[in-house]
């Protein structure tokens, strides 16, 4: 079975399409959460998302969009909070709240979180996935995100796997990332980079009144 891996939409449908172009013959897209935030297009996101029918685990934006002051202290995600809150209806809120913080799938072969499995948004950067290994279960795949950074690492015998972010990498690679999980033959990830008009999503953030920053830093991939 192959599955899609993705992470990290971040309101970011430009992004989320040539994705979608580039992605190679799946059996399934897991997403590893955080499908809004941020960047102008939460609708169409959350609808891409949920018509297609992905398993999708709750980012910390999911969770908190009914309640943006919580970032307050950011101005970028509290105004991509606010925006998206204004602009999802309470179906599309309501899938965002009801989405699970973990999911297992093909019998516990994998195991899908958004940040750290046992500490909610703790960032695991790249340097710190060898320390997981005490958090680990019988689970051949740990899937995560949160950091924006593509990585993947064996440690012991889980593949750790960050597939990077969909609409805002921020390893200086400004191409839209993504993964694709093998795990047949023994358990392998492709994890890949697409480039997308980021000059169509600059304008779309000036258009919508979101901070200039938001769109600026998707051309540095920061």
């Amino acid at each position: 079975m192959r599955i899609g891996l993705v992470s990290d939409i971040h309101a970011n449908a430009v992004a989320l399409e040539r994705v979608l172009d580039a992605m190679p013959a799946v059996d399934r897209i897991v997403c590893a959460g955080d499908v809004i935030g941020y960047n102008p297009f939460p609708r169409e996101c959350v609808e891409t998302v949920r018509e297609r029918g992905w398993p999708t685990v709750q980012g910390n934006h999911d969770r908190v969009v009914t309640s943006p002051d919580s970032y307050r202290h950011n101005q970028m995600a509290h105004a991509g909070l606010t925006y998206a809150r204004e602009r999802l209806d309470d179906d599309q809120l309501a899938w965002l709240a009801d989405l699970p913080e973990s999911l297992t799938l093909l019998d516990g072969r994998v195991r899908v979180v958004h940040s750290h499995p046992t500490d909610r948004d703790r960032y695991v950067m790249p340097e710190e996935f060898s320390a997981l290994g005490r958090h680990l279960g019988d689970e051949d795949v740990l899937v995560l995100g949160h950091t924006h950074v593509q990585h993947h690492e064996r440690v012991g015998d889980t593949l750790i796997v960050n597939p990077g972010s969909v609409g805002q990498p921020r390893d200086r690679d400004p191409h839209a990332a993504f993964a694709v999980l093998d795990v047949d033959d023994g358990v392998t990830v492709d994890q890949r980079r697409v480039e997308y008009d980021v000059g169509r999503v600059q304008e779309a953030v000036e258009t919508a009144g979101l901070p200039s920053r938001t769109g600026e830093r998707l051309a540095r991939g920061q």
